[in-house]
């Protein structure tokens, strides 16, 4: 029934509209200009029954049209003029381009990509028609109220390895690195930009935030590897108020999970490449299912990864698989329902990287040993890491300009891990665990009016940790009877917040807000054998109890110079809380509880899009003070905590896009930046003097091929006692891709044979270093070395096959 309703309602209003503009026709002379294009969701899949309206900007003359059984549409007799192009259909969300200039006697094509309306935060769909902007990797938006990079899904599909994990999914954005020495997804590896390092930025999933409990640093590898990632949504800013996070700090990456289908697709994958890395995957998409109706929709991935990895021992296994299932209650409120499990093994050890004399005497690749008799034997040297993710979420269009959405969610992280020391003994050994669950909820909501936009809201989450480190004998792994430390802990976080975008004008909107960050920690830590807390005088255990909070405000405005170029200016507030390691001294004492660390952030920036070129530019400041350095009173034995000192980060980022013509477009992007400490004018550790991207692709119907370099500058790492830096001299990372993609309306759509080659240039760069010494900043035999991997090679085959129930 409501089905029916809502044909004949839509068969009402295109009735309607026909009757209105026909009745004008008698009044006005018929153009010759037309309009025609496609609408398709993120895959590329036709959208059939869309509702398109196109809009004469000059008079408001309005048509409207529902595409095809293929998706396509087209409008003829249309006035020469300014139009705008709208598309919708139900689960999706609206896809507006409007400034597209029409001559008389022309005619335009132009296609729209809806992605679908759930709670997800979704890469943005520009407004303005834009050859250049489609095409590009990555970019910022005109409605952009900060530094922003938006990694399309055409990016991550056509110009990544298989077994990338995000941080290569990142590695073009500007003034963004990482280095996986282990190779590409086979390894922890981390993202660095502006200065801030992994622990210091919110890492989110569909707009959720998820980090380690004891230090807020991320695993995304073990949560969200990149079978999972449809984009990345990537803030390099503290955000708005309604950006919540626990360490909004230095900005927020959010992957985001692939949207559920339209259309039913059958996907399996096989892959397999250097360093003996090997993959099977099996996708399905169920699309639009459940009676006459067609409510639900559901989309699965499976896959295993395995490989022997670049470095030498440092094997890798990962089982993983996610479930997405969407539920459309009504045409304005749909459910979401996400869970996602991963399983993986690997033998890395805890120092993650070989000295300067293993590198000398074994090779770039060594890591570990296979003879037991040495410390660094693999088989002293593995963990295994299980998580799951999941969540509930509700969007729904209230009415009035009222909407509202709801996340609830839990993981789980369990890390067990075993490693060796530099001898082999009966306590050279260590049995860890880190691992806890989360439960939490974010709930937002929000109210848009003529004269703005009112948004509102609360983030809620409750975490229980167990963690310990008990000193174990490799051979035997039988543990001795105290732990170097074991505690169990509780945090509790909540971040209430509120935002008011007021448009000021038709093209001038200011936005300001404020969060209230409270944190609260309680914590039972167990006696121990005197590394962490001793043996409490005789006590089991002792508990304490941190709260830690913040007020964060946040203004931006942002202001439209045309339709297809946009100016912003911001200013930000982040903080993130301490460690819980601040209770890891004798007794667990503490003189001063340490406060969060603050940050301010300014920035300006402008983005303009013409159809051949697209261009984005910041300016940023960042004043921010630094983690805590502990230390032991020797009086009262009580820990006391001093910050390393303010530090400041300026500089300048830009990134383009050129459609050269003929399918071909050029992507470039460079930074000029500088962090250092203020007290001593020394660089900040892994922030590059200057970065520069390079990526000329050529896509055109079923290739698509790209060429990508990324430039890193000089840059310092720390000793440790910030007072001495290791230069680390520019490297390049440079990889090509080529893919064959069946495409079209055959029953073997999405059929893909892709060639990836990353370090295409074999690159041996030293781009990290941890000095043996505090005292030197002078190479030594003692140094731990991190190397770009050597050149990897992979072939990937996917067969698609796409059913018509």
């Amino acid at each position: 029934m409501q089905a029916d309703l809502y044909r004949w309602s839509r068969l009402f209003v295109l009735g309607a509209c026909a009757l209105f503009l026909g009745a004008g026709a008698v009044h006005a002379q018929e153009g010759t200009a037309s309009i025609a294009g496609a609408v398709v969701d993120v895959a590329g899949k036709a959208i059939p029954g869309a509702a398109v309206s196109v809009r004469n900007e000059t008079n408001g003359t309005l048509k409207m049209i529902a595409t095809d059984a293929e998706g396509k549409f087209s409008l003829s007799g249309l006035t020469e003029g300014v139009y705008s192009v709208e598309a919708s259909a139900p689960s999706f969300t609206t896809s507006r381009r409007s400034g597209l200039k029409l001559a008389a006697g022309a005619s335009q094509s132009v296609s729209l990509t809806l992605n679908v309306g759930e709670l997800a935060q979704s890469i943005t769909v520009e407004g303005t028609v834009s050859v250049a902007a489609e095409t590009s990797p990555s970019q910022n938006t005109l409605e952009a109220r900060s530094a922003r990079s938006e990694i399309s899904p055409e990016f991550i599909q056509n110009f990544a390895s298989p077994v990338a994990d995000y941080t290569e999914l990142l590695q073009m954005s500007p003034g963004t690195f990482s280095v996986n020495p282990n190779g590409v997804g086979l390894g922890d590896s981390k993202t660095y930009f502006r200065g801030f390092k992994d622990g210091q930025y919110t890492m989110a999933v569909d707009g959720i935030p998820f980090n380690d409990t004891n230090d807020p640093t991320h695993h995304s590898w073990a949560f969200f590897p990149s079978q999972f990632i449809a984009g990345i949504d990537f803030d390099r800013s503290p955000g708005s108020a309604a950006t919540i996070g626990p360490q909004n700090f230095g900005g927020t990456i959010n992957l985001l999970s692939r949207s559920v289908a339209y259309t039913p697709d059958i996907r399996a994958t096989a892959s397999y490449g250097s360093f003996n890395t090997r993959m099977l995957a099996l996708d399905f998409d169920s699309g639009q299912f459940g009676g006459t109706d067609k409510k639900s929709s559901l989309t699965i991935n499976l896959h295993q990864m395995l490989s022997d990895g670049y470095q030498t021992y440092n094997y890798q296994k990962r089982v993983a698989g996610f479930i997405k299932y969407q539920y459309r209650l009504t045409d304005r409120t749909t459910f979401t329902a996400f869970s996602g499990l991963v399983d993986l093994w690997t033998n890395t050890p805890n120092l993650k990287g070989p000295t300067r004399a293993q590198v000398a005497q074994f090779g770039d690749d060594y890591l570990m040993s296979g003879d037991p008799n040495q410390a660094n034997y693999y088989g002293y040297n593995f963990y295994h890491v299980q998580t799951d993710f999941e969540y509930i979420g509700v969007h729904s269009e209230l009415g009035h300009g009222w909407k509202l959405d709801d996340k609830a969610y839990t993981y789980r992280y369990w890390n067990k891990q075993n490693y060796n020391g530099s001898t082999i003994g009966a306590t050279s050994a260590t049995d860890k665990l880190n691992g806890y669950r989360k439960v939490g909820d974010i709930l937002s909501v929000s109210h848009e009016t003529t004269r703005g936009v009112l948004r509102t809201g609360i983030w809620y989450e409750w975490a229980y940790t167990d963690r310990y480190q008990i000193p174990s004998n490799p051979r035997t792994w039988v543990d001795a009877v105290l732990p170097n430390f074991h505690e169990h802990f509780i945090t509790t976080s909540i971040q209430p917040f509120v935002e008011y975008e007021y448009r000021v004008t038709s093209l001038l909107s200011v936005t300001a807000g404020v969060k209230f960050s409270d944190y609260i920690m309680d914590l039972k830590q167990f006696a121990d054998n005197g590394k962490t807390v001793g043996n409490l005088n005789g006590a089991p255990y002792v508990t304490n109890s941190a709260n830690y909070h913040s007020w964060l405000p946040a203004i931006d405005a942002r202001y439209k110079l045309k339709s297809n170029w946009s100016v912003y200016a911001q200013f930000a507030e982040g903080s993130v809380i301490p460690p819980s390691s601040v209770f890891d001294s004798k007794n667990a004492l503490v003189a001063v509880l340490p406060k969060p660390t603050m940050v301010k952030t300014y920035q300006g920036g402008s983005v303009v899009k013409f159809n051949r070129w697209t261009l984005d530019f910041d300016a940023y400041y960042s004043h921010f003070q630094n983690p805590y350095l502990s230390a032991i009173d020797a009086t009262t034995g009580e820990s006391y905590f001093n910050q390393t000192g303010p530090s400041n980060t300026k500089g300048v980022e830009a990134e383009s896009n050129i459609a050269l013509g003929g399918g071909f477009s050029l992507y470039v992007n460079g930074t000029l930046g500088r962090a250092r400490y203020q007290q001593t004018g020394l660089y900040v550790a892994s922030a590059p003097k200057d970065t520069e991207a390079v990526g000329l692709t050529y896509q055109v119907r079923a290739w698509d091929v790209g060429f990508f370099n990324k430039r890193v500058g000089t840059m310092y790492n720390d000793n440790g006692t910030i007072n001495q830096a290791v230069r680390i001299d520019p490297f390049n990372v440079t990889n090509l891709f080529m893919n064959y993609t069946f495409k079209g309306e055959s029953a073997l759509r999405g059929t893909k044979i892709q060639v990836a080659i990353n370090n295409l240039l074999n690159q041996h760069s030293i781009v990290g270093v941890v000095p043996a010494s505090t005292a030197s900043n002078l190479p030594a035999q003692g140094d731990v070395l991190t190397l770009l991997p050597a050149r990897s090679v992979s072939a990937t085959v996917t067969f698609g096959y796409a059913p018509k129930w």
